[in-house]
């Protein structure tokens, strides 16, 4: 069978188009059907070997088109769409693995957190999915105004462009986390119900926790765990699940290089750790890797290196939480391994839609 997510959107279309259309049995009893079926023949460029339930497959794709196109102009789908596209989600990212394998030329993007104008002035400046292959690290949701839309919008995009889009699970990929800094009291609000964050969180259940770059750059949401030595023990993990308060998985979303120590140290965040110089150079050199990039630090330029050049964090929401005053930036590595960055400002306040205060939502920055 043809992978119906594969195929380009004219073929999608006129494939639903076909799909959609009752059948028109030949024969004496039918004298019109011979005219029909020349005004409606079938698509002549569709594989051979094509069933009704390709069909019908071909058709969600192309549902999955009308919802990008809705997402893009910051316009929530139906609940029964929601559904519909969790559902498919689910199945392509679990059939990926907890370390997912990306080829170059990438482009690495930190935190979002619902930040939904910036994600759109984002895709102006690194370029638009499919042309360019994203890595996100995590933190879709929580804290902006629009997290039902960014994160609905990074969903359909990769169910529809799966081989160029990664989805890292960040520490907001969380019930727990959700519920107190915002994503959940949206849900109920734009949908009038908590349906659609079930749904969601579900989905959370199902994004890899890393990413690796043609076997040189490890993607990770947080940092290093002193559990984790090797990227074969990361790919041991049980990841379908609620992110346990500690052990590796915790780790890998939680924890945060520091310059100032050697070793491991305690995370003032109260959960994951800390870790030094020489556990960024031990982890590179026994996995063969030549840098750490992250997210999950507010970086005021937009990224910032640690440990020389070992470790850097990418930090994709320009004026974090609509007062930080921080620029952005994203990573991008070219298919000879040269890493370049490019940093760019919040969305201009014209191309910006505001918010329904009408009902006031709490105030979750910290």
């Amino acid at each position: 069978r043809v992978n119906p997510f594969l195929l380009p959107l004219d073929l999608v279309a006129r494939a639903a188009t076909a799909s959609a259309r009752p059948a028109v049995a030949a024969g004496p009893s039918r004298p019109h059907a011979a005219r029909s079926a020349a005004l409606h023949p079938p698509p002549a460029s569709l594989p051979a070997d094509y069933h009704r339930e390709d069909l019908q497959l071909l058709s969600m794709v192309l549902n999955v088109e009308r919802n990008i196109e809705e997402l893009k102009q910051c316009r929530i789908i139906s609940e029964e769409d929601v559904k519909a596209l969790c559902e498919m989600a689910k199945t392509v990212l679990s059939e990926e693995m907890n370390v997912h394998h990306v080829a170059t030329p990438a482009t690495v993007v930190g935190d979002i957190h619902g930040q939904f104008y910036d994600l759109l002035e984002l895709f102006d400046v690194g370029g638009e999915v499919p042309l360019v292959n994203y890595v996100f690290m995590g933190d879709f949701v929580d804290r902006g105004y629009y997290s039902v839309e960014t994160f609905l919008l990074l969903l359909a995009l990769k169910v529809r462009y799966p081989k160029r889009v990664t989805l890292i699970r960040g520490n907001h990929e969380s019930r727990q986390i959700t519920q107190v800094y915002g994503f959940y009291d949206e849900c109920l609000k734009k949908y009038g119900n908590t349906c659609v964050w079930k749904m969601c969180v579900d989905v959370f259940d199902c994004l890899c926790l890393s990413a690796v770059i043609e076997n040189s750059v490890l993607c990770v949401h947080g940092g290093l765990s002193p559990s984790l030595d090797t990227l074969d023990q990361i790919k041991d993990l049980q990841r379908m699940q609620e992110p346990p308060h500690e052990g590796p998985m915790c780790d890998l979303m939680w924890s945060d290089p520091d310059d100032d120590i050697q070793g491991w140290g305690i995370s003032a965040r109260g959960a994951g750790y800390v870790f030094g110089p020489d556990i960024a150079d031990q982890f590179l050199y026994a996995n063969s890797l030549e840098l750490i990039a992250r997210s999950h630090q507010l970086a005021m330029e937009g990224y910032k290196y640690y440990f020389g050049q070992l470790l850097v964090t990418v930090w994709s929401a320009p004026n974090y939480c609509y007062r930080c005053g921080n620029v952005a930036a994203i990573l991008t590595m070219d298919t000879g391994g040269t890493i370049n960055f490019t940093v760019f400002e919040p969305r201009p306040q014209h191309l910006r839609k505001i918010p329904d205060f009408s009902t006031r939502m709490p105030d979750y920055f910290l």
